[in-house]
């Protein structure tokens, strides 16, 4: 095993399997690529990287691997409060007028924060349920698919209904079969699912607010800045951006961002 191998590895994932592994930590990479080494039986790197030449089903797997799908309903609750605040005011701000709320949550995984989104805009009649409009971008075509889906199966790890607590009666929007939890129609109704790179694809536009939590840890540093480049540019004047609470905007990206909530890390696009 050595460095060199490591990166012909690296290399190979980025020219050919199309995946910006240049933009992430190694010490992240290096855990990914570790698991599916253990999978494989690979006695090191270089063994591992003539496996996935040949295996278009490993590529796959190690690309599902690589794309960051930790995810939960209304992960960090505090949060998620701020966040409400936020969809009041956006709510207010479109009242009588024919403008929707436009949201975007970015590198969403399978989907339970966009659905989050869409549950909290119906449960709070303060705001405008009707004038949400939500989109859910990740890399992993399968996460989009279990997204696209809305039904999640409660692991030994996590417990969904815990979660889903944040709201008072959350079988209003959730059908529990057991371990087994399906969205309702009428919170799926409010949100849409694409694929978007946000290392590699272009900006959007005319958003009011963007929510991408707990990806920058795992970006090194001089690719942090393209990226929320591509944030800012797709945000409206005054549109909110919500971040994970360990993660910060570097010093060079600060004048595009105004802070809004420093504890919650919830920040305004500058005019």
């Amino acid at each position: 095993m050595t460095d060199e191998a490591f990166e012909d590895l690296l290399a190979f994932v980025e020219d050919e399997l199309r995946f910006a592994t240049s933009h992430y930590n190694d010490s992240y990479l290096d855990r990914r690529v570790s698991s599916r080494m253990r999978r494989t039986q690979s006695d090191d790197y270089a063994d591992y990287l003539a496996t996935l030449r040949s295996d278009p089903d490993e590529q796959e797997a190690l690309l599902e691997a690589m794309s960051i799908n930790v995810t939960g309903f209304f992960r960090n609750p505090d949060v998620w409060s701020g966040i409400r605040d936020v969809l009041r005011t956006l709510s207010a701000d479109a009242d009588g007028r024919t403008d929707t709320v436009d949201i975007w949550s970015a590198a969403c995984a399978d989907g339970r924060e966009p659905y989050s989104l869409s549950m909290l805009a119906h449960d709070d009649r303060r705001i405008d349920d009707s004038a949400i409009d939500i989109l859910g971008t990740d890399i992993s075509e399968p996460a989009l698919e279990t997204a696209r889906a809305g039904v999640y199966e409660e692991s030994r790890t996590v417990d969904m209904e815990d979660q889903l607590t944040f709201l008072d009666d959350y079988s209003r929007y959730v059908e529990r079969d057991d371990r087994i939890y399906r969205i309702a129609d009428e919170v799926k109704e409010r949100v849409s699912f694409e694929r978007h790179d946000l290392i590699n694809d272009d900006p959007k536009s005319g958003f009011d607010m963007v929510v991408c939590r707990n990806l920058f840890i795992y970006i090194d540093n001089e690719y942090k800045r393209s990226m929320l480049e591509v944030i800012a540019e797709s945000l409206r004047p005054d549109g909110y951006l919500v971040i994970g609470k360990a993660e910060t905007i570097p010093p060079n990206l600060k004048s595009a961002f105004s802070v809004h909530d420093a504890r919650l890390r919830i920040y305004q696009r500058d005019d």
